[in-house]
């Protein structure tokens, strides 16, 4: 018999934890994935406990939604947004993607609500903690082989970290992610004539991020900003270049408690910028 969570490990699940474990996206390929239940197991926690929290943070993304649908900027930009009403809208990235309540659930739900007689398809092909490098490795199979009308790209955080035992460079330089961006921009090309949304990495808290146990890890700003300079030089729409929708400095109360994924309130300021760039901006040629 499986051993299920104990009330505190239930706690963490909830209140960190589950809405990134989206196991389903991270092992494709593991019989039985599909089965609810067999997650559920693998997390200790009935089905009916996981598909609780999963809904939770689903009506947290649709709340959210609906709240800022009450800002009479975003009504106006969300009618200049350039989808055609069939289109499919593709989000390569790491937690912030990949997280149940983060800006690509809040997006999907405010252009479902706007534009009900659509018929979007929205695939969600983040990954918690992934680099450049492990979105790159597979990009055909969850980004290309959905033949995608628009791709937003939001990456490069976990390339900047540097681990505790080596902290004189960064998990991949950033020759590397250079690179990698090249490549994943050269392949959106080959399958849609739409120009690519990037979306910048926000800056982290690193009082709070020295505090969690879970990471071995350190992320320096400085390390970030260049990460944000190349994104500058891509053609596409630059979703906050230069990392500020967090504040100036940074604001815990966008963040989670690791002071690196952002909170409910932190996703809602990149939706934000994300609907007045594909609205406002000229797209860079």
């Amino acid at each position: 018999m499986t051993q299920k969570a104990d009330k505190k490990e239930k706690e963490a699940l909830e209140k960190y934890l589950l809405q990134f474990l989206n196991l389903e996206k991270q092992f494709p390929l593991l019989p039985g994935i599909t089965n609810q239940s067999a997650v559920a197991e693998l997390m200790g926690l009935e089905t009916s406990e996981l598909e609780k929290l999963r809904g939770m943070f689903r009506q947290n993304a649709k709340e959210a939604a609906l709240e800022l649908l009450r800002e009479d900027d975003i009504t106006d930009w969300v009618d200049e947004l350039p989808f055609q009403k069939d289109d499919t809208i593709v989000a390569l990235g790491d937690s912030a993607t990949d997280d149940l309540q983060g800006w690509f659930s809040i997006f999907e739900h405010i252009l479902n609500i706007t534009v009900p007689e659509a018929e979007f398809t929205f695939i969600n092909a983040g990954i918690t903690g992934n680099t450049t490098s492990e979105a790159l490795r597979r990009m055909h199979r969850d980004v290309l082989s959905h033949d995608p009308d628009w791709v937003f790209v939001q990456l490069g955080l976990f390339d900047a970290i540097r681990l505790t035992f080596l902290p004189g460079r960064t998990l991949l330089p950033l020759s590397e992610t250079w690179e990698n961006l090249a490549s994943i921009q050269d392949a959106i090309k080959t399958v849609t004539d739409n120009p690519p949304v990037w979306i910048s990495p926000a800056p982290v808290i690193p009082g709070l991020l020295d505090e969690m146990e879970l990471f071995d890890f350190e992320i320096d700003e400085k390390d970030l900003s260049q990460i944000r300079q190349i994104l500058l030089g891509k053609p596409g729409f630059i979703v906050d270049p230069l990392g500020k929708r967090m504040g100036s400095p940074p604001e815990a109360w966008y963040y989670l408690s690791d002071g690196i994924n952002p909170s409910l309130s932190g996703h809602v300021n990149t939706v934000r910028e994300l609907i007045k760039t594909l609205a406002t901006a000229e797209v860079k040629e």
